[in-house]
């Protein structure tokens, strides 16, 4: 097991945020020297910080960094301070580098970074993170102040990303870096005033503008291209980063993320296709409310398992769990004897005879352990560790019929690091064999992987912190080889795929421009070939939802939409009255007074005691 950086998706950002620091700064007179004296504060206007002022902030930053640091347990030492690993001319040099970048950068680029944009990058972060508690130490770390924060966090995102989409002017940035030498290089800042943050922190929402959970849906059929709405009469509850099986007459939904206390629930539903309505779920003696747990279908039972729970107060890792039959609408919990650490952001397997849960994380710890719990006789074994792939969470899992296929995902590292690696779980012989990385895509997380009966298909997903991609690989364990995927659609993650037996759908998702789509592809690996959906009819953009296959048609419901500008008053043609917006009504009606919504990959509460 490794330390895991529940904030892994932002992982470069974060050891990198004063990387490119003031990427668009200004060069003002004066020596770097006469720059770099602590006591340099008065020659600037008030918007802008000290050489000092960065290099104590790259320090609060680096030392949130250091405490979600990997520190393997076998060591026999305790892990050693911050200062025990990075002194204070490390930190000053780093300061020295950003800004001897930012001089080359503008001379290259021409152009000035707006507190608009500044704003923008704060709104697309708040709303996008998957990993709102480290986002949150960190803004703590910066005091929680809108200057530093739109200086130190937005600015060098937002500059890198812009300069990471032209190679040729990082070929020259490098050049002039390494012939900068000491330049005269200096910051510049608006006033700070001119700075402001969403009004709450911790509703992760821009300005303005209101969550958008869904309990909308649709049917897809491949056949003929087309799409019907799924019923909202007595549908559950808006929600995202819920789970869905399909059980062959009906599809349950439980779980997830809603936008009203306790920001969880532990209701769900059985949306039957035929007749177009839903039926809930019983909630006597069901599982504690979550997210980011899994569920598989047993042909006869759906077993949650994991995930994260809020009591009001505090976050709680889970390692409890549930059966749910249908038939008779009732619950019995797992046992928890022998069962794996709490954990979530974890996979898990159906066999036939037992579910395989692995991988995942609990906040400090990413794992590469995982069990295999057998219904029957409600017993936990665990999975053996031997040759078992690098502890990771939000990978992927298949099951070929005699083995499990775990691939990508992140390792919980020091430094952003999505993985290529993988591995193939045999329960027969508790065995673990390693996949190819001979021809295998690029590491990422939040990708889809399904099973064709012959290849495992993985595609999209997160490759680092700034992009996403639209490539994949066919990966066949007989002869342990990659094939490419031909790229298609536009780049994303968190979408859903599905697979009907001879072509994989992909749908909706979003990418970090904070894009989220409303459209998808279907991939024919014999062919190596891609039909876009239709876009009639079609459900409205979303990701963070569920998909599911019926044998016909791939079912799509719930999770996050484009957020829902606040309805502002409209002006009549006599302009004496106001017309008032009114919400379009639903089966499931939510406040949306500033609730505390859900970033990814999970809600958030308000301010913890």
């Amino acid at each position: 097991m490794k330390k895991y950086i529940n904030l892994t998706i932002k992982a470069h950002f974060i050891r990198g945020v004063f990387y490119l620091l003031l990427l668009v700064g200004v060069s003002l007179g004066g020596t770097l020297l006469a720059f770099f004296r602590p006591d340099a504060h008065s020659e600037f206007c008030q918007g802008t910080l000290t050489f000092a002022q960065r290099v104590a902030y790259q320090r609060a930053i680096e030392e949130v960094y250091w405490r979600h640091r990997s520190w393997p347990e076998e060591r026999a030492d305790s892990k050693p301070s911050l200062d025990a690993v990075m002194s204070l001319a490390q930190l000053e040099k780093k300061v020295a580098d950003y800004l001897r970048d930012s001089r080359t950068v503008e001379d290259y680029w021409h152009h000035l970074i707006t507190t608009e944009e500044l704003h923008a990058e704060i709104d697309r972060m708040t709303q996008h993170t998957k990993a709102p508690d480290m986002l949150r130490e960190i803004f703590g770390a910066l005091g929680n102040d809108p200057l530093v924060i739109a200086e130190c966090l937005a600015r060098p995102v937002l500059a890198e990303r812009t300069l990471a989409t032209n190679a040729s002017l990082k070929e020259q940035l490098q050049t002039r870096v390494s012939r900068a030498g000491k330049q005269t290089t200096t910051a510049v800042g608006a006033p700070r005033s001119s700075y402001s943050l969403p009004t709450s922190l911790e509703s992760r929402l821009p300005l303005g503008s209101t969550f958008n959970f869904l309990n909308t849906g649709g049917r897809y059929n491949p056949n003929v291209n087309s799409w019907t709405p799924t019923s909202t009469t007595n549908a559950p509850v808006r929600r995202t980063r819920h789970t869905a099986v399909w059980t062959g007459s009906e599809m349950i939904v439980w779980g997830g993320a809603v936008n009203s206390f306790p920001y969880y629930t532990n209701t769900g539903g059985r949306y039957n296709p035929t007749t177009d309505t839903w039926t809930a779920t019983s909630i006597v003696s069901a599982p504690e409310a979550r997210d980011g747990h899994t569920v598989v279908w047993t042909g006869t039972e759906m077993i949650v398992w994991g995930g994260l729970s809020f009591d009001g107060s505090n976050y709680h890792y889970l390692n409890t769990g549930g059966r749910y039959n249908p038939s008779t609408d009732s619950w019995i919990a797992t046992s928890l004897t022998n069962a794996p650490t709490a954990r979530h952001d974890h996979t898990a397997v159906w066999t036939g005879s037992q579910m395989i849960v692995w991988g995942g994380a609990n906040n400090s710890t990413v794992f590469n352990t995982g069990g295999r719990y057998h219904p029957g006789t409600d017993t936990w074994i665990a999975t053996s560790t031997n040759n078992a792939p690098d502890a990771r969470a939000s990978h992927t899992s298949v099951w070929t019929g005699s083995e499990m296929i775990v691939w990508g995902g992140y390792n919980g590292s020091s430094n952003y690091q999505p993985l290529n690696t993988g591995g193939r779980y045999n329960p027969g012989n508790d065995s673990w064999t390693a996949t190819s990385i001979i021809n295998a895509p690029a590491g990422r997380a939040f990708h889809t992987a399904v099973w064709t009966g012959t290849e495992m298909i993985v595609w999209g997903g997160a490759p680092n912190f700034l992009f996403d991609t639209n490539t994949g690989g066919r990966y066949n364990p007989s002869s342990d080889s990659w094939t490419a995927a031909s790229p298609a659609l536009e780049p994303r993650e968190s979408h859903t795929a599905t697979w009907t037996g001879s072509e994989m759908i992909v749908w909706g998702g979003d990418n970090r421009n904070g894009e989220i789509f409303s459209d998808g592809g279907r991939y024919n690996p014999g062919m190596d070939s891609w039909t876009a959906t239709s876009i009639t009819n079609r459900p409205e953009a979303r990701f963070n939802h569920t998909a599911v296959w019926t044998g016909s048609e791939m079912i799509v419901w719930g999770g996050r939409g484009e957020p829902t500008p606040t309805p502002t008053a409209t002006p009549t043609a006599t302009a004496t009255t106001t017309a008032t917006p009114t919400a379009t009504p639903t089966s499931t009606p939510t406040s949306t007074a500033r609730p505390a919504l859900t970033p990814r990959p999970r809600p958030t509460p308000p301010p913890r005691p």
